[in-house]
């Protein structure tokens, strides 16, 4: 008998990012100000020793720091690890150092990357400078890396105060659809809906999931839905936000496919917002099917479709 061939998971590369945007306070704002300006500031403990980057609280007391000293561009190389195949985000697009750099004046190590071209150069004990980087905004980026030098770097300049900080942070990966998600995305290419149901207690979950919360089982029971529903809660979107489609006020509305146990949030247009009901009776709008993918996208919103309204009775479990 003939194994049927096997179907390989869908999987897609997904890039998961936002920028984080921070209040700096007197501590840290200091320190990046000052790297703006050419210059390395640490700051002095109870015990006597200098911290670069400098603490906000002291490590032995807990108190608050304040004590500020300026430390040298130049320092010591205490321990260091070799990346000869660099990745996206780190501080140079060829073989670097990652280095534990103690600088003159400082008792603390700082963690940065040394251009040495090659690991032969690099050792402990070796004596490195400051490269600045051309445009400075405040980060510590704004020291581009370390060279093998013991001869000061540029001086300082003046620059305005920094008291903000925006941190950009992606995450880069391939998904690959497992065995619930793969039959769920495969439908949504072809204009259909389908939902996992727990072969326990019957109940119909979309979008699907491996196992039923309920009873704990697998849920193993393929469903297909239609596509229509009853809104069964919903918010009015009023506030203005990066990345909006549409501009406020609209309507996100919690959905429950007719034969669903669970409801899904998705945009309800068609409708003023403040017509919107519990209850209201409404249908996919789908995108136009050359435009279709392994995504619940495919479905471009809900609309009203013209029913009567659904009695509370039949979704006031799916609240």
């Amino acid at each position: 008998m003939t194994r049927p061939p096997e179907i390989k998971p869908l999987s897609a590369p997904l890039d998961v990012g936002f920028d984080y945007t921070r209040s700096l306070g007197p501590t840290l704002g200091r320190f990046l100000t000052d790297l703006r300006r050419r210059k390395v500031t640490g700051i002095r403990g109870s015990d006597g020793r200098v911290h670069v980057p400098p603490l906000e609280y002291d490590p032995v007391t807990a108190q608050r720091l304040t004590d500020f000293v300026d430390v040298a561009s130049t320092g010591v190389v205490r321990g260091w690890s070799w990346i000869p195949e660099p990745l996206e985000g780190q501080p140079l697009d060829r073989p670097f150092a990652w280095a534990l750099i103690q600088l003159d004046g400082a008792d603390t190590s700082l963690l940065h990357a040394v251009d040495a071209g090659s690991p032969d150069r690099m050792s402990t004990g070796a004596r490195v400078r400051v490269r600045w980087r051309d445009d400075r905004v405040g980060a510590i980026t704004d020291i581009e890396c370390f060279e093998l030098s013991d001869e000061p770097a540029a001086g300082p300049v003046e620059a305005d105060e920094v008291t903000m900080v925006t941190t950009p942070v992606h995450l880069h990966y391939t998904h690959s659809a497992s065995p619930t998600e793969d039959p769920f995305l495969r439908g949504l290419m072809e204009g259909r809906l389908i939902a996992q149901r727990c072969p326990a207690c019957s109940k119909v979950y979309f979008p699907p999931r491996p196992a039923c919360p309920t009873d704990g089982v697998p849920t193993t029971d393929q469903v297909e839905l239609p596509d229509r529903g009853t809104v069964t809660t919903f918010c009015v979107v009023n506030v203005p936000f990066l990345g909006q489609r549409i501009p406020p006020p609209y309507v996100s509305a919690y959905v429950l496919l007719d034969g669903a146990d669970i409801a899904f949030l998705h945009l309800l247009l068609g409708v003023a917002p403040e017509d919107v009901r519990m209850g209201m009776r409404v249908e996919a709008v789908w995108k136009p099917r050359e435009e279709w993918g392994p995504t619940m996208q495919n479905i471009d919103h809900f609309k009203p479709s013209g029913e009567p309204d659904a009695p509370f009775d039949s979704y006031s479990q799916h609240l």
